[in-house]
């Protein structure tokens, strides 16, 4: 094998090191970002038309109702997904990835170069995909906060909630099946993580 493709290897092996390590630190982060997914009902018992928004991490995402083009909201279902990463442990086979590292290339055998091409496939199958799994409801850090009128600026600040009159917002963590008063008085939906849940981004 040229030495090139040596380097190559060797290379691919140290890297896929380097990546599984940082995969189980990703894994133990208390901080890792949630995926939200969010359906919106018209009627309550998760009834009538639906829309659905996805909210990837970041900044607080604020809607206002007519964008999700329901006449009003009578019920919520919640999805949360964190990515964990699942690296493929199993190790290539030590005979290819020796040979392919060690042996002299032989021009003059056709089949010499597939050694290097299976240790190599073997190499990358070590940079393994990982999966989205669901949030526990008891760990989640994202919900849906719903507005009577226009979002505050900082909704975490008692500046947000209402002088009189009731609250001015109301915070939807879990699927609920009937939103009640707020079927009707919800204008505006934000997205994102809620407070005492980790720093808002």
């Amino acid at each position: 094998m040229k030495r090139k493709t040596r380097i190559l290897l060797a290379g691919l092996a140290s890297v896929g090191g380097a990546v599984v390590g940082a995969g189980m630190l990703h894994n133990r982060r208390p901080d890792r970002r949630e995926r939200l997914y969010v359906t919106f009902y018209s009627e309550p018992g998760y009834m009538g038309r639906n829309e659905k928004l996805t909210w990837t991490g970041g900044r607080r995402e604020v809607v206002p109702l007519n964008r999700v083009r329901l006449p009003r909201i009578g019920s919520i279902r919640l999805e949360r997904l964190v990515y964990r990463f699942q690296p493929d442990v199993r190790l290539p086979n030590p005979y290819f990835l020796w040979h392919a590292l060690t042996e002299r290339s032989d021009p003059s055998d056709p089949e010499d170069g597939i050694v290097g091409f299976i240790a190599m496939h073997q190499l990358v199958g070590m940079f393994s995909v990982g999966l989205w799994e669901p949030v526990r409801e008891s760990e989640a850090r994202s919900g849906v906060r719903l507005w009577a009128g226009r979002p505050a600026r900082d909704p975490g600040t008692p500046s947000g909630k209402a002088a009189s009159g009731g609250s001015r917002w109301h915070d939807v963590l879990a699927n609920t099946p009937d939103l009640g008063s707020w079927s009707t008085r919800a204008r505006y939906l934000e997205l994102g993580y809620h407070g005492g849940s980790g720093a808002r981004r």
